[in-house]
């Protein structure tokens, strides 16, 4: 019987997840949201500088900040983490 394991670690290591990177929120009321067209910008409550922070499913699993990176067809988004999360959530210092 073959071994289950990758030679490399956990079974599920090979397993991909989505992260989620949100860089902030909006609170407008539906009727402001009716109102939006093309090229209307929508205000969120945090600052270019501001950390983003990095989401399986509802979990916080990290902090980061956005950078720029060169990749295969040009300028791309990325993160550059800066604290991970406890396995409770919580950011360690």
């Amino acid at each position: 019987m073959p071994d289950a394991a990758p030679k490399n670690g956990h079974p599920f290591s090979q397993v991909p997840v989505e992260v989620t990177v949100s860089v902030g929120r909006a609170r407008p009321r539906i009727s402001d949201l009716l109102k939006l067209e093309r090229h209307a910008v929508l205000p969120l409550d945090r600052k270019v500088e501001d950390p983003v922070e990095l989401y399986i499913g509802d979990r916080l699993i990290a902090r980061g900040e956005l950078v720029e990176q060169d990749g295969p067809q040009g300028s791309q988004l990325a993160v550059r983490l800066t604290e991970i999360a406890d396995g409770a959530g919580n950011p360690l210092e």
